[in-house]
């Protein structure tokens, strides 16, 4: 009796561990940090037809909480300072600085706030999110692609993931209408993120 009660005992702990060991491993989300000296910025915007005039913002930071396994993303948030516009020319930063765009003494922040990623592949996926821009806060989405994930090669050695975002959008939605009617200036706006983000 004893021994064959042994022996079932041995099957389920054995049925057990097999169980257990086909169960997926746990989630572990993990905090990233935008490297500020490896965040890029930039747009591009229709000027009277001539050519699409290229910016950037030469200042911003952001961190977001995500699971690399399950590709889940719990949340995110950037915020750019609308006074670290460059566009190599000082007269045109500040009329883009000035009410009739960005009106950045009053606005000083542009925030994204992310709600939702969905991923399509082990390197390309969705993400939405929340822009505040001029007091006014409207949904955006962001083709986002994973470069590279591996610890880095040298200085701080972290774990980082090298991530380029890009998405375009109708800057009147915001109330950002100068030039826009007579085709000064272009309502579409590319976005365009390229960044290190440090585990």
């Amino acid at each position: 009796m004893f021994t064959a009660l042994r022996s079932s005992l041995s099957i389920v702990a054995v049925t057990g561990g097999l169980l257990l060991g086909a169960l997926p491993a746990q989630a572990e989300p993990h905090t990233y940090r935008i490297d500020p000296e490896h965040f890029s910025i930039g747009f591009l915007i229709d000027h009277i037809g001539y050519q699409k005039q290229l910016g950037m913002f030469l200042e911003g930071e952001g961190e977001f909480v995500y699971d690399e396994q399950t590709r889940t993303l719990s949340s995110g948030r950037v915020e750019i300072p609308a006074a670290s516009l460059f566009t190599n020319h000082e007269k045109r930063d500040e009329h883009v600085l000035s009410d009739d765009f960005l009106n950045a003494k009053e606005y000083p922040a542009i925030v994204f706030e992310a709600t939702d990623f969905s991923a399509e592949s082990d390197t390309q996926g969705s993400l939405t999110g929340d822009l505040t821009l001029l007091g006014e806060t409207r949904p955006v989405t962001l083709d986002v692609t994973l470069n590279k994930a591996e610890k880095y090669p040298f200085g701080h050695e972290q774990y980082t993931l090298g991530l380029s975002a890009r998405t375009t959008l109708s800057r009147s939605e915001w109330g950002m209408t100068y030039g826009v009617d007579n085709g000064m200036v272009g309502d579409e706006v590319e976005l365009i993120f390229e960044f290190e983000a440090i585990r």
